[in-house]
């Protein structure tokens, strides 16, 4: 009488039991390498879309458009009155055109409009010379005063663009601590402070200083208006406006010199574009020293006829009021 074992499993059983521990032990190895390969392809998307999210924020930073204008410089200029104020103006938004503003030239104060890069020499010369002058002029309400800061000598100063960072220094005056914005113009152009060309010129620190000096409170703002050239653009458009689109504010059938050297001047059918700085317009026609002579006689001469013609004005109407009583 023979007797099975039931509780060892037979040699077959062990086989397939052994076979079956094969096959889960090769599909949890798939499963483990499909997992794997999926970690690694996400990663690698996740890898691609962070690289692709930081060169659109390099792309954004640098295609951004440009940002609003200073507050008070609506016309491309810090335009100065009486006591050295700074006619307030909203800031001009992207898109929109600079407009000169309008001014009576029949009546005083006088309308005078300076073209000027902080890099040039010869806007040291004239700062130097007549700075001065205008600053009296222009604290007593004889004449209204504009400062229009360009930037076409960028490529003079070894890379650092120096004409734009001391244009932008202005500006963020202008809009920030406008009391001051005068007093720091003078600085820019003096002969202490104004670098040569082919120079580096000030770094940002030491254009901050320069406003230090002026008045100016270096607060985090301004510091940081510096820091970001946050008028660069604005500074630049300028530029262009006044080179390509010509000058604004002219008088009807005003003509700029076309050639500083020989004094031609530009065609009347075109645009009249700045051709050197400073540029000087007096009452809507261009201030040219070899042809017009000193700039103060020049002034003085323009101021007495708009007086004079005012004296007559007023006696030709106290003359009417009388014969009518």
């Amino acid at each position: 009488m023979s007797h099975n074992n039931s509780g060892r499993a037979s040699k077959n059983e062990r086989r397939a039991e052994a076979r079956e521990q094969a096959r889960i032990a090769r599909e949890q190895e798939k499963k483990r390498e499909k997992r794997n390969r999926l970690f690694l392809q996400g990663g690698i998307v996740l890898g691609v879309v962070a690289v692709l999210a930081v060169v659109a924020l390099i792309v954004t930073q640098t295609v951004k458009p440009a940002g609003p204008g200073p507050r008070n410089m609506a016309s491309g200029a810090a335009i100065f009155t009486k006591d050295l104020k700074v006619v307030e103006s909203p800031a001009l938004q992207p898109g929109e055109d600079r407009q000169a503003p309008e001014f009576d030239r029949k009546e005083l104060p006088l309308d005078v409009t300076v073209y000027a890069d902080y890099m040039c020499p010869a806007c040291g010369n004239f700062e130097q010379q007549y700075g001065t002058m205008l600053e009296n002029y222009v604290g007593s309400g004889d004449i209204e005063l504009a400062i229009y800061p360009i930037n076409f000598l960028d490529g003079t100063s070894l890379g650092t663009k120096y004409s734009t960072r001391a244009a932008n220094l202005f500006a963020c005056v202008v809009e920030e601590q406008p009391d001051v914005a005068f007093r720091l113009h003078n600085r820019l152009l003096s002969a202490e402070v104004q670098p040569e060309e082919r120079t580096t010129g000030l770094t940002d620190d030491q254009l901050l200083e320069q406003a230090e000096a002026a008045g100016a409170e270096l607060t985090t703002e301004l510091r940081q208006c510096v820091k970001d050239q946050r008028f660069a653009s604005f500074i630049s458009a300028n530029y262009k406006s006044v080179s390509e689109d010509g000058i604004l504010g002219l008088a009807k059938g005003a003509q700029l010199v076309d050639d500083p050297n020989t004094g031609a001047l530009q065609p009347a059918d075109g645009p009249q574009r700045l051709r050197s700085t400073p540029t000087v317009i007096v009452n809507g026609e261009q201030w040219v020293a070899g042809r017009d002579g000193d700039l103060e006689s020049y002034l003085l001469k323009l101021k007495s006829e708009i007086e004079s013609k005012g004296s007559e004005s007023d006696s030709g109407a106290s003359g009417d009021k009388g014969d009518t009583e």
